[in-house]
């Protein structure tokens, strides 16, 4: 498969930023956020739509003319309520919010859409993107906040790619966004004057919430621990779903009330089996989980903020600690729920510098050791990507993004599948470890491998 850039340009907000709004102060859990981009994505198949046309090859061309100006037009109109994701990263505390515009990209696939996602490459898929997605040590000074590439596949279906900047957006941020483009955009289809405030109302509260200052402690904390949990293997991703059936079936084995901690726990039990086999030994362990502050807290701006509003739940266990499902999903709810209200008020108090440089040192002094294994969750559950609907349909699929890499670590990216009742669990760890993990009966009791997006195999 190859994908070529046939042109560039800059979509620039659609009205001009106020002078008073030029620089955007990042607030400290944006500061805690490494120099990458989040990526997501969205797979639009038309085939249905354009099967019965005359012209079949015309038609392709027109129709698609007409997305692409709509998907600019509308992200034009968008930029101008995220007016930051429009800028330039100033540094490491801030946003020069020039209205540049967002770097936009378009390219030509040479295949149909359905050939690619019958049997997913998952490591092209950064073909689809406009930025690499790997860990960058560089200065962020410079770079684009917002990058997207909408692809064109020869039957006309759309993949589009978007890497905006981790500094500014989380996977809530990013939903908030998306659902504010796709409705602009049928807002323009419908060539209706809805104003897009009434739909859904964009705030930046994050910088008030957890102010910071130019005193890098943070930031450099951070930056140490990422980078004690960086390790030198031959990383890839598979991808594991769980369909309804399998997950409520893990919920009642593993006492678990919600679908993310049953799998959760289950990948935990897998992957530390996986390490022992290889290694010869039990090893202590460490999970963390990405948990969205906004459903913590009680002001009713943050629902819909921009910026990062996320802190990391962690729970251990000793080498030689019991490892029964039930076990592990309990130690996962006891972590999560430590990020409570009460949580959330202190860490944007006083005592918020040292909890955060506590947590910090205790996960890098962890990640340091190389005796000690760690495993990274983040889930975009119930985040609604599947509802982003430009005004021709939702998405076929929703994907995060496969790696092959010399140094990466122990991670897991959790998004719901189409329906909504199921999760893809994106695993990338060691190849050795991995090797062993995609053979291991009791995660393939309730997970399939890379299989046919299941919405593909019903549109075909």
């Amino acid at each position: 498969m190859e994908v070529e850039i046939i042109s560039q340009e800059n979509i620039k907000p659609s009205s001009p930023t106020p002078q008073h709004l030029r620089v955007f102060k990042l607030s400290l859990l944006d500061q805690f956020m490494p120099s990458i981009y989040v990526h997501l994505l969205l797979f639009y198949d038309f085939s249905k739509n354009d099967r019965h046309c005359g012209n079949h090859y015309l038609h392709h061309q027109h129709s698609t003319l007409e997305r692409l100006q709509l998907l600019k037009k509308s992200l034009s109109e968008t930029l101008t309520l995220f007016y930051p994701l429009a800028g330039k990263m100033k540094d490491d505390f801030s946003i020069d919010c020039d209205d540049e515009g967002a770097n936009c990209l378009e390219a030509r696939v040479n295949c149909t859409l359905h050939q690619f996602l019958f049997k997913p490459d998952l490591v092209l898929l950064h073909k689809f993107l406009p930025c690499q997605p790997l860990l960058s040590t560089r200065s962020v000074a410079g770079t684009y906040v917002t990058n997207i590439q909408v692809n064109v596949f020869e039957c006309g279906g759309i993949a589009i790619g978007m890497s905006i900047s981790h500094k500014i957006v989380d996977g809530a941020a990013l939903s908030t966004f998306l659902e504010v483009w796709s409705a602009n955009a049928r807002d323009n289809t419908c060539n209706k004057n809805i104003d897009i405030g009434d739909l859904l109302s964009v705030s930046f509260v994050s910088t008030s919430l957890f102010p910071a200052t130019e005193d890098p402690w943070l930031r450099d904390s951070a930056t140490e621990m990422w980078g004690s949990l960086l390790k030198e293997a031959k990383f890839v991703t598979r991808r594991f779903v769980f369909d309804a059936p399998a997950i409520a079936s893990l919920k009642d084995r593993a006492r678990s009330s919600t679908r993310v901690e049953a799998v959760s726990a289950l990948i935990w039990k897998c992957t530390m089996a996986a390490s022992q086999q290889k290694h010869g030994i039990s090893r202590r362990r460490l999970l963390t989980h990405t948990v969205n502050l906004r459903t913590r807290m009680s002001h009713p701006a943050s629902k819909n903020s921009l910026g990062n509003q996320v802190w990391i739940a962690s729970a251990r266990l000793r080498a030689d600690e019991e490892r029964d499902l039930d076990q592990l999903a309990r130690e996962v709810r006891v972590g999560i729920s430590k990020i409570n209200g009460d949580f959330v008020k202190e860490i944007g108090g006083k005592k918020g510098k040292e909890m955060m440089l506590d947590c910090v040192t205790k996960i890098g002094a962890f990640g340091s050791n190389e005796e000690e294994e760690y495993l990274g969750f983040t889930s975009w559950c119930k985040l609604g990507f599947y509802e982003a609907d430009f005004g021709w349909g939702k998405p076929l699929w929703v994907s995060s993004i496969g790696f092959e890499a010399p140094i990466f670590m122990n991670y897991v990216a959790l998004i719901d599948t189409r329906l909504g009742d199921g999760i893809e669990a994106w695993i990338t760890m060691d190849e050795e470890e991995m090797i062993i993990l995609q053979n291991d009966n009791n995660l393939l009791n309730y997970a399939s491998i890379d299989p046919t997006p299941s919405m593909v195999v019903q549109s075909m």
